[in-house]
């Protein structure tokens, strides 16, 4: 299969064309969308053909845990948009992030990890890792002296997500991957809440970016997937070996329908940001409405640092409904007389959804853990979509009236 955009032209080509035509490849039909490789093993026209393959002689496919045509498309146009030499697909956006670590690490290795993270990665980190001989340690992500006092001799990696789910807290890219790469260390990026459209670690100085492709990649909530982007020789080298023998792959079918989803996704998280900044305003001067978090917003502590690192604020809102005692029994009040906005732990969808952090994706840390995040029996996340604003104002509205009854 030729690839059609390996001339010249696209190296120049802006990131929306990428979006279109990063990547694609035809075979000899000359389809016009991207040809779905439903197919887990490739025939091969001699034996001599075959053990070429094998020996890496050959850059046909041998089967579909390793390579995949369609899959190979998506982690090419990734790459393209996101500005790294090479991508790795997998199944799930946590088989990326556990992947990203641990084919970097080893035991006797060091990890240093932001606090505030979503609660799988933060089990990765904190539970996970020791588990094979990788130690870690846990600092405030906001805080650049406390990243410096965590490195130690046999620090390997430091691990941060920004904006983080779901305060929104942002870290100092370029000032992490400074303190990383002065120690000998490398900067792991979970980029889902600002997407390739809005921020660019790689840009700041990261060395790896991971995403859950079933948040705003995806965008319709149809199916799962992850991508690592480094390095050729860290995909190549470290991943690649990795993965092909643990065998997190992406499904050829969920990578045609990302390829798809990216066509749009430039479009989708511009309308998202701007949605997602009206009805962080309109939160905030609604009544029983508190600590509204949005980027975007001059009254996030990190505003100017967010907007020097990202180009528009997303669709993430996180606030807080009720207060003391009552806090948790106004946010389930808030939620359940939501008619539009639907309740569920997913995000980047073009359905506006909500979820209560503290008995969802936070509910296995401690209440202390929770208390040092500021994740409290109020705090709520909204992931704003692309329904009409007016139709979404009424519904929060109406629902923060009934929580105050």
């Amino acid at each position: 299969m030729p690839d059609t955009t390996s001339d010249d032209a696209s190296v120049n080509w802006r990131s929306r064309t990428k979006a279109v035509h990063g990547g694609s490849q035809r075979s000899q039909f000359g389809e016009t969308s991207e040809a779905l490789f439903l197919t887990s093993g490739y025939v091969y026209a001699n034996a001599e053909e075959a053990a070429a393959r094998f020996r890496g002689e050959d850059d046909g496919f041998i089967y579909s845990r390793f390579s995949n045509p369609t899959v190979g498309m998506f982690e090419s146009r990734m790459a393209a948009m996101e500005g790294a030499e090479a991508a790795w697909a997998t199944a799930t956006g946590m088989a990326a992030v556990s992947s990203s670590l641990l084919a970097m690490l080893r035991a006797g290795d060091h990890v240093v990890g932001a606090r505030a993270l979503f609660g799988s990665c933060r089990y990765i980190v904190e539970e996970m890792l020791p588990r094979f001989g990788i130690q870690s340690t846990l600092v405030d992500g906001r805080d650049l002296a406390q990243w410096q006092a965590a490195i130690r001799p046999n620090t390997k990696a430091l691990f941060l997500e920004s904006p983080t789910n779901p305060n929104l807290q942002v870290s100092d890219l370029r000032g992490v991957a400074d303190i990383a790469h002065a120690a000998g260390a490398r900067l792991i990026v979970d980029n889902v809440f600002a997407t390739p459209i809005l921020q660019r670690p790689l840009e700041f100085g990261a060395d790896v970016v991971v995403y859950s492709a079933t948040k705003h990649i995806d965008g319709q909530g149809r199916c799962l997937g992850g991508v690592i982007l480094g390095s050729k020789s860290y995909i190549n080298d470290e991943v690649k070996p990795l993965l092909r023998h643990m065998g997190p792959a992406l499904s050829p079918f969920n990578a045609w329908v990302l390829l798809k989803s990216l066509e749009t996704l430039d479009l989708r998280v511009r309308v998202h940001s701007c949605n997602g900044a009206r009805i962080a305003d309109f939160l905030s001067r609604l009544p029983g409405i508190a600590n509204v978090l949005y980027p975007e917003r001059k009254d996030h502590p990190q505003h100017d640092l967010a907007m020097k690192q990202m180009q528009m604020g997303g669709n993430i809102v996180a606030f807080d409904v009720g207060r003391g005692d009552r806090a948790k029994a106004a946010a389930f009040h808030f939620l359940n007389a939501l008619k539009l906005i639907k309740i569920s732990n997913n995000l980047g969808d073009a359905k506006s959804l909500i979820t209560h952090p503290a008995t969802t994706t936070h509910f296995r840390l401690t209440p202390q853990a929770r208390a040092e995040l500021d994740i409290g029996e109020g705090c709520v996340r909204l992931s704003v979509g692309l329904e009409d604003m007016a139709d979404i104002e009424a519904d929060l509205d109406q629902a923060a009236k009934a929580a105050q009854n």
